[in-house]
């Protein structure tokens, strides 16, 4: 189960949460191989001045994702699923790039635990939640 946390300095209306949501399930199933049933989004939203990030100055929306992912992805997937949740985020908000940080953990799949199964660790092509 991904859980991929998103901060931002602003707040977004909640229909905008959901589209970028389901866009970025779509980016994260596509590119990591896999389904969308168990993929956990959050947002937490602050003031603009309760996040800082060097190269953003103090003037600019800022994101920074804590993307929790079963291990086995390779750096190229992780790196492409990066560029296109940045694309994501400066398309719908107008997030520079630049003021965008992504930071990877890697967990084995029993890490993550749902109420009728605990998830495996992850293979090319699977969907862990299909029966």
């Amino acid at each position: 189960m991904p859980h991929l946390q998103f901060e931002l300095n602003f707040t977004p209306e909640i229909s905008e949460k959901h589209l970028f949501a389901e866009a970025v399930k779509q980016h994260f199933s596509s590119i990591m191989s896999t389904g969308t049933d168990h993929i956990g989004i959050t947002f937490r939203c602050y003031a603009k001045n309760d996040l800082v990030f060097g190269r953003a100055g103090i003037d600019g929306k800022i994101a920074f994702l804590n993307a929790d992912i079963r291990m086995g992805r390779t750096p190229e997937q992780k790196r492409r699923l990066s560029m296109e949740i940045m694309t994501e985020l400066n398309d719908r908000w107008q997030i520079p790039r630049e003021h965008v940080y992504v930071i990877y953990t890697e967990h084995d799949g029993p890490d993550f635990q749902l109420s009728d199964r605990v998830l495996p660790s992850w293979q090319t092509g699977e969907d862990p939640l299909s029966d």
